[in-house]
């Protein structure tokens, strides 16, 4: 534990949700949920006006539509969110040379190791000047907590939310965690919690009271003397700069499970190149390439298969998920399939590509049968067998909430699509609320677009944080430990 709250965590506030409502004026102050729209679509961000509501992130999409059957219902644009990301995380950077990114929305940060902070108040003035910035940045909120452990700062980030900063004083950790729920311990879940709760324990001041030995009976030795410093509010974890990736993964749940088998096999083809892109943009690669496949009655086979060294070649990956796929039984129907590669390297083993060399002439002729996509770019084969409908192919090309590009009326996104017609508001972050039109799905002047910057022309923050004020009087600030800015 430190003697100054120089541990600040940043979570930027239902930040899907957000990026999409500072891109779209027409949301602004609506309930927006942002995840799959499918039936079996699941919920990845909802704005705070949905969440009162009651949606919640990991929430079945179907449940959120009874809930908020008026909200706005958008499929996520990654690209968007990875780009505000960055923006956020430089100026992390700025701050401190350790800065460890738990997610594209939240990080932990070492101010004391950048020294922009020394005490309570010089954290205060860096937790409200990177607030600030990230404000004038990106056009988003987000909240901060600032503590002497990164077990603290976390906790004071999400009661600040939303748009919040609190500051943690050391020496008042047990009186502020006391009242708190044993859930807001990390590592305590469902299960753990209803344990505790059935031995009489539903506060952090329980768990204190208890004592070690109590909990190591609960829980056992090395979750007990964890979940006992904890209610002590002792963290010792350092900030770490690298957080080193084990593995690199991406999945689809279908609507409609697959029995086709060729469909099946093309469809692990391309989650295979999604996993390469993936590998690659993280400057890496894998020597074994993981295959996930979840079957119509949600059995869970995964296969593995450990090639001679790292490689990131797409042809590679493709072909050694493709001999997975033989040893799993298909014919009940797949609602899921995944391809992950681990055992990650930063370098590519160069004779793996030899391998390939046999597989690349059949993988051409697959290929021979793809159909572009809205973007393009990344192909799949379809078989005529299980050839999409047009409703289908209209939701797939023109996606909820994607941007798109008229070449009369400009920049906007899709409201939604059916009956081979796509409807599409056009408007930009600065602008007004705009106009709403319905176009044909095939229109020739209509295309799919790239996400347009939140903020028109961001300042110039080259030169931050080196303004902020700082202080070496232990005393300042002291007495607004514990309290919430707006």
């Amino acid at each position: 534990m430190r003697p100054a709250p120089t541990i600040l965590h940043l979570d930027m506030d239902a930040f899907y949700a957000s990026a999409e409502q500072a891109a779209k004026p027409s949301l602004r102050g609506k309930a927006v949920v942002v995840g799959g729209l499918g039936p079996r679509g699941v919920v990845a961000t909802a704005s705070y006006e949905a969440r009162r509501l009651g949606v919640h992130s990991a929430m079945p999409t179907a449940q959120a539509r009874r809930l908020a059957p008026n909200a706005a219902y958008l499929v996520p644009r990654f690209s968007l969110y990875r780009t505000v990301s960055d923006q956020v995380m430089e100026l992390l950077g700025r701050l401190s040379p350790l800065v460890e990114p738990l997610s594209l929305d939240e990080a932990f940060v070492d101010l004391e190791a950048g020294g922009t902070a020394d005490d309570s108040a010089s954290a205060r003035a860096t937790g409200e000047g990177l607030r600030a910035a990230i404000r004038a940045v990106t056009g988003l909120s987000g909240s901060v907590g600032l503590a002497g452990s990164k077990m603290l700062a976390k906790i004071a980030s999400e009661e600040a939310k939303p748009d919040g900063l609190l500051v943690i004083e050391p020496g008042t950790e047990r009186e502020l965690l006391a009242p708190m729920s044993v859930r807001i311990l990390p590592g305590v879940g469902p299960a753990t919690g209803d344990h505790l709760r059935r031995a009489g324990m539903t506060t952090v001041h329980d768990l204190a009271e208890a004592g070690e030995a109590e909990l190591v009976r609960l829980v056992g030795k090395a979750h007990g003397h964890g979940l006992f410093r904890m209610a002590l509010g002792l963290d010792d974890r350092p900030v770490v700069a690298e957080r080193d990736a084990k593995s690199v993964s991406v999945e689809d749940t279908f609507d409609v499970d697959l029995h086709d088998r060729v469909r099946v096999r093309a469809e692990v083809e391309r989650l295979a190149v999604r996993c390469v892109e993936r590998l690659r943009a993280a400057d890496r690669s894998g020597r074994t390439v993981v295959l996930k496949v979840r079957r119509y009655d949600f059995s869970t086979l995964t296969r593995s298969e450990t090639l001679r060294g790292p490689t990131d070649d797409p042809i590679v990956v493709r072909e050694a998920a493709g001999r997975l796929l033989e040893s799993v039984d298909t014919t009940g129907g797949v609602r899921l399939l995944g391809v992950g590669v681990t055992g990650l390297a930063d370098y590519t083993q160069e004779d793996l590509f030899a391998q390939a060399a046999d597989a690349r002439e059949l993988a051409q002729r697959a290929l021979e049968h793809h159909a572009p996509t809205a973007e393009g770019g990344e192909e799949e084969a379809v078989p005529e067998a299980e050839a999409d409908s047009a409703e289908q192919l209209a939701a797939r090309r023109w996606p909820a909430g994607h941007d798109v590009h008229h070449e009369e009326h400009g920049h906007g996104w899709v409201q939604g699509s059916g009956i081979g017609r796509v409807t599409v508001r056009f408007e930009e972050p600065w602008s007004a609320p705009g106009r709403v039109l319905t176009f044909r799905i095939d229109d020739p002047l209509l295309r799919p677009a790239d996400p347009l910057p939140l903020v028109r022309e961001s300042p110039d923050y080259s030169s931050w944080p080196a303004s902020l004020p700082k202080s070496r009087s232990s005393g300042a600030g002291s007495s607004e430990g514990g309290e919430s800015s707006p």
